[in-house]
């Protein structure tokens, strides 16, 4: 590889708060938050909103899930047709 030209690629936590899942991988993402793992080591940490934990394909469970008000904004587009 030619150096100097790719990005910094190490070790970092995703963590799903709502199913209180974490998993530490490599990544180029960063992060101003930071983690103590179980190997006792500190990486940087991304919150996300999904994860296999509670994705409704791998849990089998449906959840309404409206971060960006898609719901109202179809509502206001169509309206609520009963």
């Amino acid at each position: 590889m030619k150096p100097d030209i790719h990005p910094d690629y190490h070790p970092i936590v995703f963590r799903d708060r709502q199913a209180n899942f974490q998993f530490l991988t490599r990544s180029t993402m960063t992060s101003d938050q930071h983690i103590e793992w179980e190997d006792g080591n500190t990486y940087p940490v991304v919150d996300i909103e999904i994860s296999s934990a509670s994705h409704p394909f791998w849990t089998g469970r449906q959840r309404l899930i409206d971060t960006e008000g898609r719901v109202e904004k179809f509502y206001a587009r169509y309206g609520q047709r009963h």
